[in-house]
Order: C-alpha cells, then sequence, then structure tokens
C-alpha cells in the first residue's frame, strides 16, 4: 500500500458515495488509475463494503442503548448459544465480544422507553445463557466514527 491508496482510503471513509473523477482530482491522479487502484483495495479485502448512514431521529428511533451482558458461564457453548442468537435479531445493531468485567457489549436503537422496555423483555431477556445485565442511555453523541486514518 503506497501514499495514494492510503489518500483514497481516507477519502472513502469521509464520502464513499462521491463520484470517482472527483475523488480523483482531489488525491491528484486520473480517474481511470483512481478506479483501479479502489477495485484492487476491494481485491485484497482493504475495503470491505460501503454502507448508507441513517439518522436514526428522523427515522423515530430516538433511544440509543448499550446493554452489557455477563453470561452464566464462559464455556464455548454458553459463548455460541448467546452469539447465534445475537444474529438473529435485526434490533441488536453491533454485538461484541469483550474481556474484563462482563463477556458481551451490545448497541441497541428504540423509539422510546416503552419500546426499549419491549426490547429488554422479548428479545435481550430471551438470550440464552444471560446471567446479568446492565444498561446504558446514551444522552448525547458526541462524535461519530472517524474511520482509520492513514498518513
Amino acid at each position: 500500500m503506497d501514499k495514494s491508496d492510503r489518500a483514497i482510503l481516507n477519502s472513502l471513509q469521509i464520502d464513499s458515495a462521491r463520484p470517482v473523477a472527483k475523488l480523483a482530482d482531489e488525491i491528484g491522479m486520473s480517474p481511470s488509475a483512481c478506479h483501479r487502484r479502489i477495485r484492487l483495495l476491494e481485491e485484497r479485502g482493504f475495503i470491505q463494503g460501503y454502507k448508507a448512514q441513517l439518522d436514526h431521529e428522523q427515522l423515530g428511533l430516538m433511544l440509543e442503548v448499550f446493554v452489557t451482558i455477563s453470561l452464566v458461564g464462559q464455556d464455548e457453548q454458553n459463548l455460541d448459544d448467546f452469539e447465534a442468537a445475537v444474529v438473529r435479531h435485526p434490533e441488536i445493531l453491533e454485538c461484541w465480544l469483550t474481556a474484563g468485567v462482563s463477556d458481551y457489549q451490545l448497541r441497541l436503537l428504540a423509539e422510546d422507553m416503552n419500546d426499549y422496555e419491549r426490547l429488554h423483555r422479548s428479545v435481550l431477556a430471551r438470550l440464552p445463557g444471560v446471567g446479568s445485565m446492565t444498561t446504558q442511555f446514551v444522552l448525547r453523541r458526541i462524535g461519530e466514527n472517524k474511520g482509520i486514518r492513514f498518513s
């Protein structure tokens, strides 16, 4: 990976929807060379995909929630069962296996507190192997994911 590849990756993380010609102009290369490099970065796995960033408040999802979960046991079967169940629930946007005090950190969005209570009862409390849960409500988002910066 050279300086041009790093510039492409930096720029795509800011706005992956801009035309290749504009991206190429910004980093000082021809559109065809820029397009070739993007395809190579995709083929080599540096770029795993593109997605739209949605405004959850515009969609009526006003409550952002982090849930910390500890399982009753940490054997492989408990971990596998929990993870298999999590991926079946689209309400759970992100899930991380963590080391430390708890086993998992989950991120969810809900319309309001009543909707979160529904999710708590019908989704989270029914996940296999849950020993305890701690919920944290986001008051305000300070910054967005800025991506990995290459120099």
